[in-house]
């Protein structure tokens, strides 16, 4: 079947992943990957684009294994990659608490957190992954939060009903990547990895349907280099900053996948992308980037808004009588702790029902009040300092006197590149991990899950898999002719984007796009919206490759520069993000379709239709994309319309 702006491929199957009973299926599949001897390990290569937890760990891990890893990252350090922005924690299926958790729960919670849109093989490894993530860590000496007699402390996430979240404070991410740091300089004091900070990956060489290498740019001299290897892992991060405003560093972007994309790399669902709950509301468009407020408040924080409309009084003045606890009425089982999703779309509801508060009516109140009074001022600083601290420099009010005021914000990217149980895409040689691949979250993540699947594609996946790569493909030396097309790509476009000379700013281009994004393929999708951002975004993008003005030069430090190629990428990307959208009729996780919703406004699933993984191919400038779908077989976990209430 072909529409009017896509066409249909064949199937693709996932057939890495083993049969048989589905918690024995990890344990299988590492004893019949094939091994490399210790000695041949240091004679193999193995190129990592990212230094975030996923690829941060990953490099620790293959390099205390023995092979020769070459890794890239375009942060000045290891330390800068956005992994260290996460606060909240890291969900892990301990049972500490003796509240009924398991390994199994965990699966359930997250295949039906994602709106039973992902993997139960791939999900099921993570959960029993979970628990040695947690052990790693505190062996690296991360500083979890404790209870008062020395126990590891857990709290309590969206989507679920047990407690499962470690944590340590407000800088969760950041103290889990300093772990992964320092296992990281380790392998490079000893000489197992050469680290290369302030070096964009840019294109990928490709010889004989392999990848084998990179091209990248140094960023301080604009000088070209090509690396070759036996593999190649992207663990690039996700794709959040096509919206502009996100809550991603301003430096995020999906260059690394997306010239893989380019090459034939299956891209898998680009249309769900997560709006988190909690994040302080656009103040102007002076704004670059966003702020996220930890998911961890709603576990004390109680989110409300008047119940009357174009309600100006202060909230201390509205008494409780006349206050719209409205999470905790529509879903007393989860209360403010439902899934980010259905929280984001509840707040965009009252907000559109005129009940919003601040500036332009666009926020609800996270309260802290009862909490206050409950646990003493105290225990709620002990908890959540550092995120009051943030908060009250950001906008000038004090959280512990009045309530947060908080918005749905583009947060984290569920799609990315297709890959297989192995986590290698269908371009043999070229792995993905972390929030780079699409593989484990469906169509939402739950809260705390980002950092257990970084952790586990790194430290305890990909180093099991990709050895069977290796042990079973032993390559010659790359061709010089692969290495110099890759290289006058890079060149061409570089020259291209310098020669233009137009007259608008990259930024101005970028911004325009996402409120295109935003507007169109946010929170609430239509056809009619779809269609016209399917009109706007190649209008756009036509005029930013006659109108761009990149100053400066390619040989020396020029961020217009990077930001330009980084655009260009995200132009592309953002109309296969509204395609994907269109074609997919039923609303789902973070995708929701306006016209897929039940009688209650809930998101309206058609498994019929739709119960599969979307994976789009590359046809070339001007041409439709070609859809592969992956169909999604639950035998453990019976796809049921999710209910929080």
């Amino acid at each position: 079947m072909n529409d009017d702006f896509y066409r249909s491929g064949g199937p693709i199957a996932d057939t890495k992943a083993p049969s048989g009973p589905i918690e024995d299926r990890w344990t299988r599949r590492k004893f019949e990957a094939k091994l490399v001897n210790p000695a041949n390990k240091r004679k193999k290569k193995i190129i990592i684009i990212g230094t975030g937890l996923a690829g941060g760990s990953a490099g620790a891990t293959l390099g205390e294994a023995g092979y020769h890893v070459q890794q890239f990252c375009f942060q000045d350090s290891p330390r800068r990659a956005h992994s260290i922005a996460a606060q909240g924690g890291i969900n892990a299926a301990k049972n500490y608490r003796n509240d009924g958790d398991s390994v199994h729960r965990l699966f359930y919670d997250t295949v039906k957190g994602g709106d039973f849109r992902a993997r139960e093989s791939n999900v099921h490894r993570l959960a029993e992954i979970s628990t040695q993530i947690i052990d790693q860590c505190v062996a690296q000496g991360v500083p979890f939060a404790r209870e008062y007699g020395g126990l590891l402390d857990n709290r309590s996430f969206g989507g679920t009903q047990v407690s499962r979240t470690f944590y340590a404070r407000g800088q969760t991410g950041q103290q889990l990547l300093l772990g992964a740091y320092q296992a990281l300089m380790r392998q490079v004091e000893a000489g197992n990895v050469e680290l290369y900070p302030r070096h964009e990956m840019l294109d990928l060489i490709m010889e004989d349907g392999r990848a084998r290498g990179v091209v990248v740019r140094n960023l301080i001299n604009g000088e070209i280099k090509h690396y070759t290897a036996d593999a190649v892992v992207l663990a690039s991060g996700g794709y959040g900053n096509v919206y502009f405003l996100s809550t991603n560093a301003m430096g995020s972007n999906v260059t690394a996948s997306w010239r893989a994309h380019r090459h034939g790399a299956l891209f898998a669902n680009p249309c769900y992308t997560q709006i988190h709950p909690t994040c302080i509301p656009v103040s102007g468009d002076h704004q670059s980037k966003l702020t996220l407020m930890s998911e961890s408040l709603r576990n004390d924080g109680r989110v409300w808004v008047p119940k009357k409309g174009g309600d100006g009084r202060r909230p201390s003045d509205i008494p409780e009588d006349e206050r719209d606890y409205y999470l905790e009425r529509i879903y007393p089982s989860f209360g403010n702790l439902v899934p980010r999703d259905i929280a984001s779309r509840a707040a965009k509801n009252v907000c559109d029902e005129g009940r919003g508060v601040g500036p332009g009516g666009l926020g609800v109140y996270l309260d802290f009040a009862d909490a206050i009074a409950r646990l003493g001022r105290g225990t709620v600083e002990a908890k959540y300092g550092n995120l009051f601290e943030m908060y009250e420099r950001i906008t000038g009010e004090n959280p512990y006197d009045t309530p947060m005021r908080i918005y749905p914000a583009v947060h984290y990217t569920m799609g990315g590149l297709w890959v297989d149980y192995d986590l290698q895409s269908n371009i043999p040689g070229l792995f993905v991990i972390g929030e780079a691949n699409f593989s484990d979250h469906g169509a939402n993540r739950l809260g705390a899950s980002a950092l257990m699947q970084g952790l586990a594609d790194g430290y305890f996946v990909l180093p099991n898999t990709i050895g069977d790569y290796i042990a079973r493909n032993d390559l010659p030396p790359v061709a010089g002719t692969a290495v110099a097309e890759a290289e006058t790509r890079v060149t061409s476009q570089i020259e291209r984007l310098l020669s233009i000379d137009g007259d608008r700013s990259v930024d101005s281009f970028h911004r325009e796009l996402g409120h295109i994004m935003w507007e169109y393929c946010g929170m609430e999708r239509t056809e009619e919206g779809l269609r016209k951002a399917l009109t706007l975004i190649p209008e756009l993008r036509a005029e930013f490759w006659t109108r761009v003005k990149v100053t400066g030069k390619g040989e020396e430090l020029n961020q217009q520069l990077e930001k330009a190629g980084r655009v260009a990428d995200f132009l592309e990307l953002g109309e296969l993000m509204v395609i994907d959208a269109l074609h997919r009729t039923e609303s789902c996780g973070g995708h929701f379709r306006a016209e897929s919703q039940d009688e209650d406004g809930e998101a309206k699933r058609d498994d019929d239709r739709f119960g599969y993984v979307a994976a789009w191919e590359w046809a070339g400038e001007g041409e439709q994309p070609v859809l592969h779908k992956e169909d999604l077989d639950f035998e453990y976990v019976k796809p049921t319309q999710r209910s929080y209430k």
